[in-house]
């Protein structure tokens, strides 16, 4: 695709040719999941028909087809997030929270212990806030949070007061909720300076701005398959080759040894030793199509998309429904995603997304798996709208009359 179209992409999705309850779908709920383009599923679909087989075991054809597929899938994200060592350095999960539990498994438990912080901020996802507590409950480590300032940013006034004895910054790249994207590089510029290494949650950034972990200078970059416009089941670990080296494995069993006796194993060498098991392999040869209908987009295309989308959304629904629907997240768009956080007055966030639906708008309500930051503005959940490549203008149309129809009925 040489020039970026939206409803070009849009005619992609076969999922966005439904009509629900009489209306178009309207499909706003892409920070959950994004939906999946023709390319991903007919690429699975051709893997399971022509070539299915288990990886890294036989010799005949399909089998050796098979494994070139999956590893062409590796090459591919390590080319797409600009992994310095390649693909070497790419190991498949099977969603961004089993990434953290591995980042916090095996080289937390490693790495950390009673005497050692873990920096973390109050607007993450509980995928990077569990697996810490659960190590703490393990090592004695402290968990640590940067507070989020009244506009929604990160407060890093006391930045290096907080990282008095952090070995780890674990911060998401863009909140979920808020739709804030934050200051990476200056995260890992202020984490390195205190000799502690920086994790980025890249599941809602990775698909909406172009992502170059060598110029980030991260040291883990963790995300998932389906929130950009991949299939679930398969997520991403990413890492230094010399830090993935230093790390014992995650799961045991086939597949991660290079020897197993009566006495002892040891482990393979690589990304495998992370990779137990039958992995998910049609779902890396969806991601491998995913990226490479990201790639011809043009991800820097589909930022300023969004971009454009957001600040309109914004923009009408300051208009429309001044005083009576709030938006939790900045108020422009510097700085910030296509996730659009809602406190309608008066109304609960379910019975506003149960409205929405009749009108065939999906979007989520709910504390988004972020009670942290819930609490902090007094809130037990939000409805979110959130953009991908195949919106519309009219995507928000319909967002604003839906809302007004819910105001109407529950004010």
């Amino acid at each position: 695709m040489s020039a970026f179209n939206a409803r070009a992409v849009r005619a992609d999705v076969p999922q966005l040719q439904r009509v629900i309850n009489g209306h178009p779908l309207t499909y706003l709920d892409t920070a959950a999941s994004s939906l999946q383009p023709r390319a991903v599923i007919e690429a699975m679909s051709r893997y399971y028909e022509l070539r299915h087989a288990n990886v890294h075991r036989a010799v005949y054809q399909t089998a050796e087809e098979a494994t070139a597929a999956y590893e062409g899938a590796r090459d591919a994200v390590a080319r797409f997030i600009h992994a310095p060592g390649g693909s070497g350095e790419v190991v498949f999960t099977k969603n961004a929270t089993e990434s953290f539990n591995l980042l916090a498994k095996s080289w937390g438990s490693a790495h950390l212990g009673s005497t050692d912080v873990v920096l973390v901020t109050e607007m993450e996802h509980h995928a990077n806030i569990v697996p810490w507590f659960q190590l703490r409950e393990q090592t004695g480590v402290e968990v640590r949070f940067i507070p989020v300032t009244d506009d929604y940013r990160l407060d890093l006034t006391n930045l290096d007061e907080l990282m008095v004895g952090v070995k780890l910054v674990s911060v998401t790249g863009m909140s979920n909720v808020l739709g804030t994207i934050n200051p990476v590089r200056e995260l890992a510029r202020v984490a390195h300076a205190h000799g502690a290494l920086i994790a980025v949650d890249g599941a809602q950034s990775v698909a909406h701005s172009p992502t170059d972990v060598e110029e980030l200078d991260v040291d883990f970059m963790l995300f998932t398959g389906h929130k950009m416009l991949g299939p679930t089941g398969i997520g991403v670990f990413w890492t230094h080759e010399a830090i993935l080296a230093a790390m014992p494995p995650f799961l045991g069993g086939g597949g991660m040894i290079a020897d197993v006796r009566t006495d002892g194993y040891v482990a393979a060498d690589g990304p495998t030793r992370f990779e137990a098991g039958t992995p998910p392999i049609a779902e890396a040869v969806g991601l491998h199509a995913a990226i490479r209908y990201l790639e011809g987009l043009g991800v820097a295309n589909i930022v300023d998309h969004e971009h454009g989308l957001t600040g309109d959304a914004l923009t009408r629904l300051a208009l429309e429904f001044e005083g009576r629907v709030r938006v939790i997240g900045p108020k422009d768009t510097e700085d910030r995603g296509g996730v659009i956080s809602l406190d309608v007055e008066g109304v609960h966030p379910h019975d506003v997304a149960q409205v929405l639906d009749q009108f065939g708008v999906c979007v989520r309500p709910g504390h988004h798996c972020a009670k942290p930051l819930m609490r902090r503005f007094g809130l037990a959940a939000t409805v979110r709208a959130s953009y991908g490549p195949y919106s519309l203008a009219r995507d928000t149309d319909v967002l604003i009359e839906a809302l007004g129809h819910a105001l109407k009925m529950f004010g």
